[in-house]
């Protein structure tokens, strides 16, 4: 199941659990935690006196009262302090044991706020990382749908020098489309000119200004002009979903490695594995291209095949085609900078 990252206010995610990021009494008092207390109404105070607080790390479980989940998780998150003080190791036992409690109670998707990202101080980059560690670690393993939210996008940062760079490649493949977007149009009105000229000039000049223009043909296509459409239908490429299947047996790995690696959801994968004719989305595309590792030419033949190119005219197509060309092929550090560039991300 998937990781998402989504820009929302925690308290109106439907799903099965929520992560409610508290202090070791679970007061309610500030930030996130007392958001989520209000929106639950007074009767989640009342179950939280009754657990007796929640050691650092550990996770403690209630009811969703008014909330639209079922249930609400309670961890208490590190204050950080300088790094050096076991911050990390709490951070990630936080994430781990709220997972785990979600699946004891067989929660099949599951909510969580940037823990300690708030009035806990914990650096937010470091934060969202060791987050994004530790919830993939644990999808890979089990079938559960997780969100990361993130209600306010200040909050939410790639590395400034990782930024630059996307920035910058994005910057230069605008140009580019610039570029030939105008030179194009230049090339047009000059043909434009020349025919109106060749007109003053008889039958004759038109006669060989026509004869120098490119021609097409449908050998260029390898088709016959008398070919029937029935018997072009006969002949039909490789469908989307069988270059996939193909393209899984090539690389060695199963099925259910590719589709977590694809931050694809299992359900979906059964979907495009039964029906050769499936379409499916450009950014499952995109996603299933880069759990296979393609480089970047069997990338846009995969796209071609379910209909879609890339495009420089598109901040999606060009932050993805920026981490293929780098050979970073880790689909949640894609995500992030996606993310931050307010994109769509890759997977469900």
């Amino acid at each position: 199941m998937p990781l998402k990252l989504i820009r929302d206010d925690i308290t109106r995610v439907s799903c099965d659990a929520i992560v409610n990021a508290s202090d070791n009494e679970l007061s309610g008092g500030g930030g996130v935690d007392a958001a989520i207390h209000k929106a639950a109404g007074p009767e989640l105070a009342e179950a939280c006196r009754k657990l007796n607080g929640c050691p650092d790390g550990e996770a403690r479980i209630t009811d969703g009262y008014q909330l639209p989940c079922k249930y609400v998780i309670h961890t208490a998150g590190p204050v950080y302090v300088d790094g050096r003080h076991h911050e990390e190791q709490v951070l990630r036992s936080c994430y781990r044991n709220c997972l785990n409690l979600a699946k004891d109670y067989n929660c099949e998707s599951i909510a969580f706020p940037l823990i300690s990202a708030g009035v806990f101080g914990y650096p937010k980059e470091e934060a969202l990382q060791t987050a994004i560690s530790e919830i993939t670690s644990f999808v890979m393993a089990n079938d559960i749908l997780v969100y990361l939210v993130v209600f306010d996008q200040k909050v939410y940062q790639i590395s400034s020098k990782l930024y630059v760079d996307i920035q910058q490649f994005i910057d230069e493949k605008y140009a580019a489309e610039h570029y030939q977007v105008t030179s194009e149009r230049r090339r047009r009105q000059k043909a434009a000119k020349k025919w109106t000229y060749s007109e003053s000039l008889g039958s004759a000049r038109e006669e060989v200004l026509y004869n120098q223009a490119p021609s097409f043909s449908y050998a260029s296509r390898e088709e016959r002009p008398d070919e029937s459409l029935a018997e072009r239908l006969k002949v039909i490429d490789e469908s989307f979903s069988e270059m996939l299947l193909r393209k899984i047996d090539e690389a060695g790995i199963s099925d259910s490695e590719c589709y977590k690696k694809a931050n694809i959801d299992r359900k979906l994968f059964s979907k495009i594995r039964s029906n050769r004719d499936y379409r499916p989305s450009k950014p499952t595309v995109l996603a299933f291209a880069i759990a296979l590792e393609l480089p970047l030419a069997e990338t846009e033949e995969m796209l071609m095949k379910a209909g879609f190119a890339l495009s420089s005219s598109s901040k999606f197509d060009i932050i993805v085609e920026y981490f293929i060309r780098h050979g970073n092929y880790d689909i949640f550090a894609i995500n992030d900078a996606l993310f931050a560039f307010d994109q769509p991300t890759l997977g469900v």
